[in-house]
């Protein structure tokens, strides 16, 4: 959309005003204001796209930068969800689904993702756009979305992923539904900005958002799946099982790392179980994403999400070097494994770039 179409649309103002209800958590107010733009003449795609799913990136980018808590975070997605419901109600919304479908589909999120408003708002655009939509919602286990494609014999299915430690889970669902023939779009955060990993992990196709989708599928049928394969025929690297070792020592390498901190910070002593949980929680997290990186055999995964995480803790106050002390004790307990070394030691050169306190690489 061109900057005179928004003016023209006046989405900056819309913006605004469903942004205003949002972290007020008045969704009556928000459901008012969308179905106001949609009175006033905007198209409902536009609404979706241009409206909803910028003001939730907004939500998201707020409590990053510690200016909304998790309450509010909360609060302002479920009043977005709220909009998505009403607006599928509008007149516009039942024109487009009472036509001959334009094939069936099923969106569903990754087994594990909770990140739902990505692929509602895709299910939402393809609707306009005339597809029959099975709309799963989110953390659908793969076998339940297999059953579901047997049962229905989907045309193809829209897996939506936005945090990248489902990556793993992401590659399963994605063969498991080529398995039975049908062909598989990918999209959300978790596939990287550019869709790497969903041509890594063998996706028939990729795109960034609702639109780029419904316009992917415009353009002609998905190619049919490939034969059936193995995980290790689309990544030789697992055969190192350096990400089989680390997935399925997670829970003693956050022991081993909570443990060595306590020696290694005094002022840990005195954390109270709340900072101890929240402590655990962030290494966790550390291990996770060091896994995914391992699965596809990416370091800058790793580095991305170090450097995220360094943000977050400095808009909170607390020094982003206090992650190096725990990245210093995981990569001695993995030191037998040189790609998780060296994914670490990315890591660690992401956290001083992040950190006024450790300016600069290390060493």
């Amino acid at each position: 959309m061109t900057h005179t179409d928004e003016l023209a649309y006046g989405l900056p103002a819309w913006r605004e005003k469903l942004w205003n209800a949002a972290v007020e958590g008045d969704e009556y107010a928000a459901a008012d204001a969308a179905l106001a733009a949609l009175d006033s003449g905007i198209p409902l795609e536009t609404l979706l796209l241009e409206v909803v799913a910028p003001v939730q990136g907004r939500v998201g980018s707020e409590w990053e930068a510690n200016r909304l808590t998790v309450a509010q975070e909360h609060a302002a997605t479920a009043v977005n969800e709220r909009v998505l419901a009403a607006v599928a109600h509008h007149p516009v919304a039942r024109a487009a689904a009472s036509g001959p479908p334009a094939g069936r589909i099923a969106v569903a999120c990754i087994d594990g993702e909770w990140h739902a408003m990505p692929a509602r708002i895709l299910a939402e655009v393809l609707r306009l756009r005339g597809w029959r939509v099975d709309y799963l919602g989110a953390q659908v286990p793969t076998p339940h979305l297999i059953a579901h494609l047997h049962r229905t014999a989907c045309d193809l299915v829209a897996l939506s992923s936005s945090i990248p430690v489902r990556l793993p889970a992401a590659h399963a669902a994605i063969t498991a539904c080529q398995a039975t023939g049908t062909p598989v779009m990918a999209g959300g955060a978790a596939f990287g900005p550019d869709g790497r990993y969903a041509r890594l992990l063998g996706a028939d196709a990729w795109a960034p958002d609702g639109g780029a989708a419904a316009d992917r599928l415009a353009s002609g049928p998905l190619p049919r799946p490939p034969a059936p394969r193995q995980a290790v025929d689309d990544l030789p690297h697992l055969d190192d099982q350096e990400y089989t070792m680390v997935s399925r020592s997670a829970r003693r390498l956050v022991r081993d790392v909570m443990s060595g901190l306590e020696e290694r910070v005094p002022a840990m002593a005195a954390y109270t179980p709340q900072q101890r949980r929240h402590t655990a929680e962030d290494i966790a997290h550390i291990v996770d994403f060091l896994a995914a990186a391992l699965y596809v055999d990416d370091p800058e995964l790793f580095g991305r999400f170090l450097g995220w995480t360094a943000g977050v803790l400095v808009a909170r106050g607390v020094p982003a070097g206090t992650l190096l002390p725990a990245l210093d004790l995981l990569g001695g307990r993995l030191e037998d494994f040189p790609r998780a070394v060296a994914m670490i030691a990315q890591g660690r050169d992401a956290v001083r770039a992040a950190s006024p306190e450790h300016p600069g690489k290390t060493a």
